[in-house]
């Protein structure tokens, strides 16, 4: 089992998260982050540390949110490893309980072209 990070992150990006990874399994995009599976060891310190509440184990997530699996999967492969917290995105807080943002999140790593 591994840790998910779900819709909630896209537009927002909290990093508190990255900080308390132990094995350093976030991946930072445009605007969003996800969890590799490869290196998530299911300790989920993570958890609390979000605060729009976007990480879940894989077991809990929520019906609506399974695609996340298989997209943080994804993702990860392409996306590089974040290990410190950064700022979160300029207007995040009006982002943060906003739902139905899939087609906002982008795809390409930082530093890719569209």
């Amino acid at each position: 089992m591994t840790h998910v990070v779900s819709e909630a992150c896209i537009k927002c990006k909290y990093t508190d998260c990255v900080d308390v990874c132990p094995v350093d399994a976030f991946r930072e995009g445009p605007n969003m982050l996800v969890i590799d599976p490869d290196e998530c060891i299911d300790c989920a310190v993570c958890i609390p540390e979000c605060p729009v509440e976007a990480i879940y184990a894989e077991d809990d997530l929520p019906q609506a949110q399974l695609e996340y699996v298989e997209l943080n999967a994804e993702l990860a492969r392409h996306w590089p490893v974040i290990t410190k917290t950064k700022a979160s995105l300029p207007d995040a807080d009006d982002w943060a309980k906003v739902d139905d943002k899939k087609a906002m999140l982008e795809r390409d790593a930082p530093g890719e072209a569209t």
